[in-house]
């Protein structure tokens, strides 16, 4: 049984004329459509792409500071010493140990007494820890030996302070 009804929805467009179907009418009921799924590809995608942007902007927040090693020579007075030559070399105590020259440096002092020595391109983020290095300065008849434990990322400093060369 269908049932025309002239209503009056709007004074604009006049008259419409609508259908309405009595529930009594309907002998059986239209089966229900199944949701609207995904699949599991597009789920397993969209997941990956949510990690991969993650994953860029969380590598994208963690910048490499650099490694620096700065020395300050000073004399018995505590006067800056200028043009000492100081280097800094690895002295493992086993000597199957790898080839650790390439941690060698070798540098002068300035007039304020400071040499500053760059590991950051040795240095690989994540690593355990950098080095230990032994020091040795000298100028005319007077030296300093020290150690200098290298933290990886911060400005490490040490101060040596030079006396004359035993006979």
């Amino acid at each position: 049984m269908v049932i025309s009804v002239i209503r009056r929805r709007c004074r604009h467009f006049g008259h419409l004329l609508t259908f309405d179907i009595l529930p009594k009418a309907l002998i059986f009921k239209a089966p229900k459509s199944k949701p609207m799924t995904t699949s599991a590809f597009r789920r397993v995608l969209t997941n990956a792409l949510m990690v991969a942007v993650l994953a860029f902007f969380a590598s994208g927040c963690n910048k490499e500071k650099s490694t620096m090693v700065v020395i300050t020579v000073k004399d018995a007075d505590g006067s800056p010493v200028e043009e000492a030559y100081v280097r800094l070399y690895a002295n493992p105590l086993v000597p199957a140990q790898p080839d650790l020259t390439r941690l060698k440096k070798e540098g002068m002092t300035k007039a304020n007494g400071t040499v500053e020595f760059d590991y950051t391109d040795l240095y690989e983020q994540g690593q355990a820890g950098f080095a230990v290095m032994d020091i040795l300065t000298f100028k005319d008849t007077m030296y300093a030996e020290g150690i200098i434990k290298i933290l990886e990322e911060e400005t490490n400093e040490e101060t040596l302070i030079m006396e004359e060369i035993p006979d």
